[in-house]
């Protein structure tokens, strides 16, 4: 039996895959098994991946599964279901391992044994804008950090799915990725854990997140209905806290807790106010936050006149799209 299962889920990602496989190939830990998870690819993923296990020496290792195009978090669940491993990590298609991710993550499991969820630094990647993903965070004792105020005062998530390790049991005794959520779900699950579990940071940048995509291909491409975005299920968090020790009035980490949803909700549904389909859904989930305590910039977003905010998002709109467009002509001349 492997020690470690590491699943992939591979939707329409034909161009980046080998790349993802080649780096998990070429781990120094030899312990493991790899479950890709083609979601009902439309592109020839399936068919890439299939090629490049058949000219691979060692692919016994691998597993290629294919179901219907269900959504990432049916993915990872049904790739988990299908491991054999004691401990479960994740990889999306386009993202990459240093070659020392799996010995380096395993070792410090191993020296952090009280943890529930163990996370590595990682690279953000994007020509001309690569940066280490996490900065500053905010450290308990020895490895461990609290992981709210981590992600609240940190520059990028401190749990970043590529670089993320956690044992089997304690992924099903969380209930696994909700399946109905097609953005934020890895969110709620490491929020749940990290309410139950310490959580242990090291800080290597060991994985590779990769946003040289094409905008078209990201999750956060398009407004998701709100019954698939995690900002409409944050509830669940705030019961868990709710019915937990940090319930006690102005409780440190119930304050980070707070501190942390109301900042996801008002970077996370600007887009969502502006839109007049969903403008009213998104004012609903604003009525949660604390006003009194986001910035004054923050603030004065949301009371300036709804139609100079949307015009100025459309100018930002299109300006974008004529970036990306002039980027791919001077890129194919």
């Amino acid at each position: 039996m492997p020690k470690v299962s590491i699943i992939i889920p591979l939707y329409n990602k034909a161009q980046y895959v080998v790349h993802c496989l080649q780096s998990i190939a070429s781990q120094s830990f030899v312990d493991w098994e790899c479950i890709i998870i083609n979601d009902g690819s439309t592109d020839a993923s399936a068919e890439v991946v299939s090629e490049w296990l058949a000219k691979e020496e060692d692919c016994s290792r691998f597993r290629l599964i294919s179901q219907p195009n269900s959504g990432v978090a049916v993915a990872r669940n049904n790739g988990v279901k299908a491991a054999c491993g004691e401990l479960v990590t994740f990889l999306d298609a386009d993202d990459w391992w240093e070659s020392a991710y799996l010995e380096q993550m395993v070792a410090f499991a191993e020296k952090t044994p009280d943890a529930g969820l163990w996370a590595a630094n990682y690279i953000y990647y994007k020509p001309g804008k690569t940066r280490v993903g996490v900065t500053n965070p905010a450290y308990i004792e020895g490895a461990y950090i609290d992981y709210p105020l981590s992600y609240y005062r940190g520059t990028g998530m401190p749990v970043w799915t590529g670089a993320t390790m956690m044992r089997r049991s304690v992924y099903e005794a969380s209930g696994g990725f909700s399946e109905g959520i097609r953005l934020g779900e890895d969110f709620l699950l490491w929020s749940k854990i990290a309410l139950r579990h310490p959580v242990a940071f090291l800080d290597k940048p060991l994985a590779y997140y990769n946003n040289d995509i094409p905008s078209g291909q990201r999750a956060t491409h398009n407004l998701h209905a709100p019954e698939h975005n995690m900002l409409w299920h944050l509830e669940e968090i705030e019961c868990m806290i709710a019915q937990s020790d940090l319930s006690a009035v102005n409780h440190p980490q119930a304050v980070a807790w707070k501190q942390l949803l109301d900042k996801l909700r008002v970077e996370g549904l600007r887009d969502y106010w502006l839109d007049k389909g969903y403008h009213e859904a998104a004012a609903e989930q604003l009525r949660k936050v604390d006003w009194s305590a986001q910035p004054d910039s923050v603030v004065r977003f949301y009371r300036a006149p709804m139609w100079r905010m949307r015009c100025k998002h459309l100018i930002y709109q299109t300006g974008s799209v004529l970036k990306q467009t002039l980027v791919k002509i001077l890129h194919l001349s």
